[in-house]
């Protein structure tokens, strides 16, 4: 499943072991969020994979958070300053209905509990994988793998 190389992959690239057990198991809910993303899934995330850019859901990620009333956290991330975090609340809040419990139920979580690992990995995540301070084009696992990290 993808979100389970997503989570490897992230796991990776924030500094943890390829099983995603960075910031206890963020690389994993993480990337299972991206996977969902990436599929649009059911569970009342749909239109979510066609908002995420194709094989790159961390665009639509990024958007969806722009349009709640992130867009300065988001875009600090981006950017090459410091990161502004974000709560897992604020996470709850963006996502599509239904799109953080099929996250939570795919790594073994309560709803809570991924919106907190993923308010926790995902500035540090997106601020990796955006080095040059703008968002890279290609697949997801591609931009991961290219990663000096």
């Amino acid at each position: 499943m993808a979100g389970n190389d997503l989570g490897s992959l992230l796991g990776g690239l924030l500094g943890g072991g390829k099983d995603g057990s960075a910031a206890g198991g963020g690389g994993h809910v993480l990337g299972a969020l991206l996977g969902a993303l990436l599929g649009g899934g059911s569970a009342g995330a749909g239109g979510a994979g066609a908002a995420a850019g194709g094989n790159n859901p961390l665009g639509g990620l990024l958007d969806m958070l722009t349009r709640s009333g992130l867009a300065d956290q988001a875009q600090s991330w981006i950017g090459t300053g410091e990161n502004q975090p974000i709560t897992g609340e604020q996470v709850q809040q963006a996502l599509p209905d239904g799109t953080l419990a099929k996250v939570a139920e795919q790594a073994g979580v309560t709803p809570q509990a991924a919106a907190d690992q993923i308010a926790q990995t995902l500035p540090t995540a997106v601020d990796k994988l955006t080095p040059q301070g703008q968002l890279p084009t290609g697949s997801l696992e591609d931009i991961i793998r290219q990663q000096k990290f």
